[in-house]
């Protein structure tokens, strides 16, 4: 017996093509704008649902959005599958055995990140009236649910913004992603016990044992042994000669339905398991950062907009606006998330102006909260006034973070990084066929470092660990190895050209043909952060790139490189 029509695939069709291109169009607009897409995705959202659609033709709003429940739920399922997968590339970028090697600074971080925020709200939330609470649960759950909310961060906007201002690759970027990561894993995890709690009709002391249990083993295999098994799968694939990435495209997506299939059994949101599939992906070794950005690309640009315009499509955000309870949510949120962060910096030795840096990178709410408040709402937890606070909060925090850190950054002060870079540091041909042999060469070439002989070996050891916890490969053929070291007193720099590329890894796949090797004091962290902001900004002009690829020796090359620093 067949359920849809013609009628039902036309009307479908037209909802998806009319969400999806406005939504991307006005994304790009955003973009340009260095503002998160997600915001025009849900103003694309508000504007063809009831709150402005809706109200100056219902109508024709009546036609194209049928309240009939097949053409409700063909859309609906296509914004699940959007949501789904974001979690499941979520998951994939989240480098968590990176932030475990980090623990130290970002265990702490990440523990005030996790508890003054959830304080922070919970309190307040007791005292709000009830008609904001869903009715489903208790003041305590309520209040609870929001606390959780409030501690999540977007991991994915801190990443844009960070990556914007070219220190994303920097240890400064590396300690908020390594905090983020840690705070998003284990928030989605007390969440998921919390929901899983909620949602059992009969609570007994037998179940709550099994969803607790169930939930940390599962989690626990996937984030620990989880990783080497997907590798072993994944080496059978390319051993049987399924064509690349899609095969490795193929496994991520089944691995994402099985997870959430195994939580969904467990009795804990499918969502938790997608993105808990994405982690254990994402720790592949043999997992590229090509197929990843394929994968990140393909979602963020079909599935993810179709998911947060049809947030805007379900709710009347003008009939449930309460500027009052909007402030509130705000407030707390952002109050909570950059005091702990401040507080968490602190507390593990950063100076002032790189805490208030951290501080401001944990403020945005984003995409994380967003899809968090909408379990919550469908659970009964909350109500659509509260909901429509937590995304006008999210959407406002996500705006905020970018503009606050470009900010502290023009207070760095600048340094001529060129000044670090003698000619006989430069290698306009280097012969080396892999990342490692580049590293090493560089290293040897920087000679006497300090006025005390350090062993490039060593040098190179520092180097290439510091390039396990995230590539430095910026793309467009250009990589940035760099480390800190305790025997030198001030930077150095060393630049090499290799005519052939070099396989580094680079997440738009290109081999690498320009080679910057950065050393820095160990205790001077700002120094790194300076250089390395005021080296991408050169670098990325593309017409240097190519001038430096023609140049005929070290010295036209330097000048080179003193021309495009004029002109960044």
């Amino acid at each position: 017996m067949h359920y849809l029509s013609e009628q039902h695939i036309l009307v479908f069709l037209l909802q998806v093509a009319l969400l999806l291109g406005c939504a991307r169009a006005l994304g790009e607009l955003f973009r340009r704008w260095k503002q998160p897409s997600i915001t025009a995705e849900i103003i694309v959202g508000v504007l063809f649902g009831p709150t402005v659609f809706g109200r100056l033709s219902p109508a024709l709003h009546g036609a194209l959005f049928p309240v009939e429940e097949i053409q409700q739920n063909m859309l609906e399922t296509m914004a699940w599958v959007g949501i789904l997968f974001f979690l499941l590339k979520a998951g994939l970028e989240t480098n968590f055995a990176t932030a475990w090697r980090q623990r130290r600074q970002a265990m702490t971080l990440s523990l005030c990140d996790l508890t003054i925020p959830m304080v922070v709200a919970f309190v307040p939330c007791l005292f709000l009236p009830k008609s904001y609470m869903g009715g489903a649960g208790s003041p305590a759950m309520f209040s609870l649910f929001i606390a959780v909310i409030m501690t999540i961060s977007a991991l994915p906007v801190t990443a844009r913004v960070l990556q914007e201002l070219k220190i994303y690759r920097t240890d400064m970027g590396l300690l908020i992603m390594s905090a983020l990561t840690i705070n998003d894993v284990a928030g989605w995890i007390i969440f998921a016990i919390i929901l899983g709690l909620f949602n059992e009709a009969a609570m007994t002391l037998g179940s709550i044992v099994f969803i607790l249990s169930a939930t940390i083993i599962f989690a626990t295999l996937c984030l620990s042994v989880g990783p080497k098994v997907f590798d072993r799968i994944l080496r059978k694939i390319e051993g049987w000669g399924v064509p690349e990435p899609s095969g490795s495209l193929t496994l991520v997506c089944v691995l994402g339905l099985a997870c959430g299939a195994i939580t969904t059994w467990i009795g804990i949101h499918a969502l938790f398991g997608f993105f808990i599939a994405g982690i254990l992906a994402g720790e592949s070794a043999r997992l590229s950062e090509r197929t990843r950005n394929i994968f990140a690309q393909m979602v963020q640009a079909i599935l993810v907009p179709l998911f947060f315009a049809s947030v805007g499509l379900k709710l009347d955000f003008l009939g449930n606006f309460d500027p009052l309870l909007v402030l509130f949510i705000l407030v707390i949120g952002i109050f909570g998330r950059y005091v702990a962060a401040y507080l968490g910096a602190r507390a593990i030795g950063q100076p002032s102006l790189h805490s208030r840096l951290i501080a401001d990178a944990h403020i945005p709410g984003g995409e994380m909260q967003i899809v968090i408040g909408m379990l919550a709402l469908e659970y009964g937890v909350i109500t659509e006034t509260v909901y429509v606070a937590v995304v006008f909060g999210a959407v406002v925090t996500s705006m905020m973070s970018g503009p606050l850190m470009s900010r502290l950054l023009h207070r760095v002060e600048k340094t001529d990084w060129l000044a670090y870079l003698p000619v006989d540091h430069i290698l306009p041909n280097l012969g080396a066929a892999s990342r490692e042999a580049a590293i090493l060469a560089l290293c040897e070439a920087a000679g006497k470092i300090g006025g005390d002989h350090v062993e490039a070996e060593d040098i190179a050891a520092v180097a290439l660990a510091r390039e396990e916890q995230m590539t430095t490969a910026l793309g467009d053929g250009v990589a940035v190895p760099h480390a800190r070291l305790g025997q030198i007193d001030r930077p150095f720099v060393v630049f090499a050209r290799c005519a052939e590329g070099i396989e580094w890894n680079a997440p738009d796949g290109v081999p690498v043909r320009l080679v910057y090797l950065l050393l820095t004091p160990e205790d001077d962290p700002g120094s790194q952060l300076q250089i390395l902001r005021q080296m991408a900004q050169t670098i990325g002009q593309p017409a240097l790139r190519q001038q430096l690829i023609g140049a005929k020796d070290a010295p036209e090359m330097l000048e080179l490189m003193r021309r495009g620093e004029r002109a960044a």
